[in-house]
């Protein structure tokens, strides 16, 4: 792989400008394996939070609590939430506690194959060790500037 400059000038580089260019560049990958499947991100997320809590649910405002930091999706979550429940992907009960229906898994398991692919490609070549040397190169920057950024 060609890189823009040499370690000298690596270093040098702006931060802000190579994480917002990694940002576009993967989550617009990851947004176009999800369009395939009729999905945009907000959906896909509630979707994951769903896929294992088939017996008792979860609770919409837990949904939304755990999903609000996302990509600063903040009130958006409560309309795709709605539009799930009108598509037949998920259903509400009385109490406001979400399930996936059989369509909603189906869904998911062709969408989450997707992406599984994707993020292998934006992996691609970059060891593990890499990776997370990476990410916590990242968060200690967001850290050093009294920023917030937990992903679970």
């Amino acid at each position: 792989m060609d890189y823009s400059h040499d370690d000298t000038g690596l270093a040098r580089q702006p931060i802000g400008y190579w994480s917002w260019a990694a940002h576009t560049a993967t989550v617009t990958h990851i947004r176009a394996a999800l369009a395939e499947h009729g999905l945009t991100q907000p959906p896909w997320w509630v979707l994951g939070q769903l896929a294992d809590a088939d017996e008792t649910g979860r609770p919409r405002a837990g949904v939304v609590a755990t999903l609000r930091g996302y990509l600063d999706v903040g009130d958006a979550l409560e309309p795709e939430i709605d539009t799930l429940v009108a598509r037949g992907l998920v259903t509400e009960d009385p109490t406001g506690r979400l399930r996936l229906t059989a369509e909603g898994h189906a869904l998911r398991a062709r969408a989450h194959e997707r992406v599984s692919r994707a993020t292998a490609e934006i992996h691609a070549g970059i060891p593990d060790e890499e990776f997370v040397a990476a990410l916590k190169v990242l968060q200690r920057m967001i850290h050093n500037v009294g920023g917030t950024a937990w992903h679970h």
